[in-house]
């Protein structure tokens, strides 16, 4: 939690809803305005984040985001917002809205199919919900606080894999630090039977792993904007996390492991001090 965090009056059952159909809707308008330029990606300006070359950014990622920026404002004007593309304002609002307008950007500039868009919020410093609109697939993964997690209109809860051995682990890295953890992990993962996907997209990823579809998901390092959401998915499915937003992880970013009890359990033994990293 945010030590700045200004302590506010409570919010209704009604503001939270209200913000909860928001997330829904908007994550699905936005993902499917993407839809066409994805189609026509040939013409895409793409340009690279500072000094690495897989980190890209898209006008589509800059677009989407300011879509989805200007409806939260006029919708919620008091609360804070966090994107990717544009930074954050107003973090010590009670309600900050965390945004990944594209993830995938590397997968949607090349013709792959993991992406979407991913909208989560804090409440008082706490994940209180999340929507990750997948439109090329026309699913929309979201949660809320103590309403469980769903997939268009069907309750999700994690797989009952016992361990590793009994399903497919998501995995992630990146040039960031921690990368140095994946390949011990990678190795040992195979070597107790496990076998892993990583498809491009976090928030994908770990809204798979809400449904089911993967036993966990390990990231050696992730941003906010790409987990927030699924946070919230994985607990109201059923599922565990690391602690993720200790030592700044709402700004900073940090290692990301998500599963359901009896992976978590196996995985984070499996890791070490891996998840301080």
């Amino acid at each position: 939690m945010q030590s700045s965090q200004q302590r506010c009056t409570p919010l209704s059952p009604e503001d939270l809803q209200q913000r909860y159909a928001c997330a829904q809707e908007l994550a699905m308008q936005a993902a499917r305005r993407a839809l066409e330029p994805y189609r026509q990606r040939d013409s895409l300006v793409v340009s690279h984040k500072g000094d690495q070359l897989q980190d890209l950014v898209s006008i589509v990622d800059q677009d989407t985001e300011a879509y989805i920026k200007q409806r939260l404002a006029e919708r919620f004007p008091q609360d804070g917002f966090l994107g990717e593309e544009t930074g954050g304002a107003t973090l010590d609002a009670q309600c900050i809205w965390v945004v990944d307008p594209i993830d995938g950007t590397s997968c949607f500039v090349n013709g792959l199919h993991s992406w979407c868009v991913s909208i989560g919020l804090m409440v008082d410093g706490e994940p209180w919900l999340g929507a990750v609109a997948d439109a090329v697939h026309d699913e929309l993964f979201h949660a809320c606080n103590g309403q469980g997690a769903w997939l268009n209109q069907q309750r999700l809860s994690v797989h009952t894999a016992p361990d590793i051995a009994h399903g497919v682990m998501g995995v992630g890295t990146s040039h960031r630090r921690g990368k140095q953890h994946f390949i011990p992990f990678i190795a040992q993962l195979l070597e107790e039977g496990g076998t892993f996907i990583r498809n491009g997209s976090g928030a994908l990823m770990v809204a798979y792993v809400a449904a089911g579809r993967l036993i966990g998901y390990y990231e050696t390092h992730i941003n906010s904007w790409d987990c927030l959401a699924g946070l919230v998915l994985v607990k109201e499915a059923g599922g565990v996390s690391n602690d993720f937003l200790r030592n700044h992880g709402l700004t900073e970013g940090n290692p990301l492991l998500v599963a359901n009890p009896q992976v978590y359990a196996q995985v984070a033994s499996m890791l070490g001090n891996a998840l301080d990293a």
